[in-house]
C-alpha cells in the first residue's frame, strides 16, 4: 500500500467513525441520563431473571462463548488471518487485511471512547467475570465479535469458492447474537448495552468496507478474476463485427465521472472508437435514448447503468440487429451477475468484449393498471416487490445489495396472498404465497439461486412460490437458497417453502391488490401478471455460457414437456 493509498484511507475512515463516535455515545447518554433517557425500566428485569435462571450446562457454553470475544481471543484470531493474508496468500491482499483488522480497531478505539464518557453501571446481579474498570455501556465483547467475526464472514464469501461458503458465513455471523446472550447471561451487561455493542461493530464494519473494499476492482488483480490485462490489443474477431458504429449511454445518475472514463479506456485499448455518447433522463430509463441511438445506426449500444436502465435498452434493442454491452453500475446488476459478468463496470466491459454474442429471451409483462413492459431478469408479487418499494435509492447507494435487507425486516410479517396461478394456459390452481417470483434468470446477489434451472436463453420462464409455514418454514427457506439445497430439483406439492414450475406463459391472479415489481422497480399495486416469453430477441456480449439443458415446461407440481 502506498503512503496515496494510506491518505485515501485515513479520509474515507475519519469522517464517518467521528459521525459514528458521536451517535454512540449520544445513544449512551440518551439511554443512561432521564428524564431525556430512552431507558427501559424493564431492563433489569432480564438480567435479574436470566441470573435467577442459571444452569450448569448454560453457564459452561455462556463462558465458551464470552471467552471467544475475550481481547487476548480477538487480538489472537484477528493477527493470525492478517498474517496469512498478508504472507501466505499467493495474491498478498493487503485491502482484506486492512479491513479486518480497521474494523476490529475502529470498534475498540469507539468503545473507549463511548465508555468512558458514558459510565453506565454494570447490572446490580452476580457477574460470572471479571471486568476491566470501565462501564456497561457499550458492551466490548460483543462489538469486537461483531467486528472480528462478521468480517471473517464477509471474507469467506469474498475469498472462497464454492456454496458451502454461505454456511461457514452464516455460522461467524451467528457468533455475535450468541456472545451478546452469553454476556445477559453471565450479568455483565443490560440488553441495550449488547444491542449497542452489535451496532457499533456491525458499523465498524461498513466504515472499513466502504472505505476499502467497495471500489476493489478485479483490474487490479487480473489473475484471480480470470480476465487479461487491459493492454493495448485490437478488438477480437467476433466484435469486429459490431464496432462500426458504438454509442455509450450512461445514467449520470449511478455512473459517476470515473466509471464512464474507466468505460472509455476499456474500449481505446481494443481500438473501440465511441461514435457518440448520451445519457439518461431522469423521466426515462433509457429506452429514447437507446431508440436514437438505433436510427443513427448504432451496431453496439453500450449501457453504464443499473437494472432499470439495462432493462429499458433491452426492449428498444428487442428483435433488432444491434447489440448490446452491459456495464453494471446499480446495486442489483441482475442480469450482469447470471451472465457471469465481474461486478466492477471496467473488468465487466472487459469480459464482455472478450465474449461472444449470445441471444438472450425477454419476458413481457402486463396487468391491471399496467402497461406492457418488458423484463430481463426477473418480475414478482408479494414480499419481494414490497421489499424493493421499501428500500430508497440513497440506502441502496450506500449499503449497496444489502440495504434490501433492511427493507425485508418490515415486511417479513405482511399477510400472505392467496394467489391463483395458470401456466400455458393450463387449468389454474391456488396457493397461499408470501411471493411469487417469475424469473428469466436464476441467480440473486451473492450468487444464491431463487430460480434452480432457470437460464436466460432456455425459451421458457421459471416461477418460485415461496410459501413457508411458521419460523422453521423461513428457517428451511434461507437455508436452501445459502447453501444451494434444491438446485436443480424442484420441491414438489404445497408443504415445503418453495415450489418451482416452467412455462412460456405464467398468469398470476391475487385475492386482493398487492406490490408488484419489474427488474426491481416497484410498478403500481394490482391483483395481476401476466408474463410471456419472447425467445432469443436479444443479442448480448457475454463471456462463454455453458452448454444449455433442454429447455421444459411444466404445471401443477411441475408436469416436464417439451419446449419450443
Amino acid at each position: 500500500m502506498t503512503t496515496r493509498d494510506g491518505g485515501r484511507l485515513a479520509r474515507r475512515v475519519l469522517g464517518p467513525m467521528a459521525v459514528q463516535a458521536a451517535l454512540l455515545v449520544l445513544l449512551g447518554v440518551l439511554i443512561v441520563h432521564p428524564p431525556f433517557g430512552l431507558w427501559d425500566p424493564r431492563e433489569p428485569a432480564v438480567t435479574t431473571w436470566l441470573a435467577a435462571h442459571r444452569g450448569a450446562a448454560l453457564t459452561t457454553w455462556s463462558g465458551w462463548l464470552s471467552a471467544a470475544a475475550f481481547t487476548p481471543a480477538v487480538v489472537a484470531v484477528t493477527a493470525l488471518t492478517v498474517l496469512v493474508l498478508l504472507t501466505v496468500s499467493r495474491l498478498r491482499r493487503w485491502r482484506e487485511a486492512v479491513f479486518l483488522a480497521g474494523a476490529v480497531t475502529v470498534q475498540a478505539v469507539l468503545f473507549v471512547a463511548a465508555t468512558a464518557l458514558v459510565g453506565r453501571p454494570r447490572p446490580d446481579v452476580v457477574r460470572l467475570d471479571g471486568a476491566l474498570p470501565t462501564s456497561s455501556y457499550p458492551s466490548g465483547h460483543v462489538g469486537a465479535a461483531t467486528a472480528l467475526y462478521g468480517g471473517l464472514g464477509v471474507l469467506v464469501l469474498l475469498l472462497v469458492r464454492g456454496r458451502w461458503r454461505y454456511a461457514v458465513c452464516a455460522l461467524l455471523w451467528l457468533l455475535p447474537p450468541l456472545v451478546a446472550v452469553s454476556r445477559l447471561y453471565r450479568g455483565m451487561h443490560h440488553p441495550s448495552d449488547v444491542l449497542a455493542g452489535l451496532v457499533n461493530g456491525a458499523a465498524a464494519l461498513w466504515v472499513m468496507h466502504r472505505a476499502v473494499l467497495a471500489d476493489r476492482s478485479p483490474a487490479a488483480t487480473p489473475a484471480a478474476a480470470g480476465l487479461p490485462r487491459l493492454v493495448d490489443r485490437a478488438p477480437d474477431r467476433a466484435v469486429h463485427r459490431l464496432v462500426d458504429r458504438v454509442v455509450l449511454l450512461v445514467n449520470p445518475v449511478v455512473a459517476r465521472a470515473a466509471v464512464v472514463s474507466e468505460v472509455r479506456a476499456v474500449l481505446a485499448a481494443r481500438g473501440i472508437a465511441v461514435a457518440s455518447t448520451v445519457e439518461t433522463a431522469a423521466e426515462d430509463a433509457g429506452r429514447s435514448a437507446a431508440a436514437n441511438a438505433l436510427a443513427a445506426g448504432a451496431t453496439l449500444l453500450v449501457v453504464c447503468g443499473g437494472d432499470g436502465t439495462v432493462t429499458a435498452c433491452a426492449g428498444a434493442l428487442a428483435g433488432t440487429a444491434t447489440t448490446l454491452a452491459v456495464v453494471p453500475c446499480g446495486t442489483g446488476n441482475l442480469l450482469a451477475r447470471n451472465l457471469g459478468l465481474p461486478a466492477a463496470p471496467g473488468p465487466a466491459l472487459a469480459a464482455a468484449l472478450d465474449g461472444a454474442p449470445r441471444r438472450l429471451d425477454l419476458a413481457e409483462a402486463t396487468g391491471d393498471g399496467m402497461d406492457g413492459a418488458v423484463v430481463t431478469a426477473m418480475a414478482g408479487m408479494g414480499l419481494d416487490a414490497a421489499v424493493m418499494a421499501a428500500t430508497g435509492r440513497r440506502l441502496k447507494q450506500r449499503l449497496g445489495w444489502p440495504a434490501y435487507a433492511v427493507g425485508a425486516a418490515r415486511h417479513l410479517r405482511d399477510r400472505p396472498v392467496r394467489l391463483t396461478v395458470r401456466l400455458d394456459g393450463a387449468a389454474p390452481f391456488e396457493r397461499r404465497v408470501r411471493m411469487a417470483v417469475v424469473g428469466n434468470v436464476g441467480s440473486l446477489q451473492g450468487g444464491m439461486r431463487l430460480l434452480p434451472d432457470a437460464e436466460p436463453d432456455d425459451g421458457v420462464l421459471d416461477l418460485v412460490l415461496l410459501h413457508p409455514r411458521g419460523a422453521a418454514g423461513w428457517l428451511a427457506a434461507v437455508a436452501a437458497l445459502l447453501t444451494g439445497r434444491g438446485r436443480g430439483r424442484t420441491e414438489r406439492g404445497p408443504d415445503g417453502p418453495f415450489e418451482h414450475f416452467r412455462a412460456r406463459s405464467v398468469d398470476l391472479v391475487a385475492d386482493r391488490p398487492c406490490p408488484r415489481e419489474l427488474d426491481g422497480d416497484p410498478v403500481p399495486e394490482g391483483r395481476g401478471l401476466r408474463l410471456g416469453v419472447r425467445p432469443g430477441v436479444l443479442t448480448v456480449l457475454a463471456p462463454a455460457a455453458p452448454a444449455a439443458a433442454p429447455a421444459t415446461t411444466g404445471t401443477g407440481d411441475r408436469q416436464e414437456g417439451a419446449a419450443a
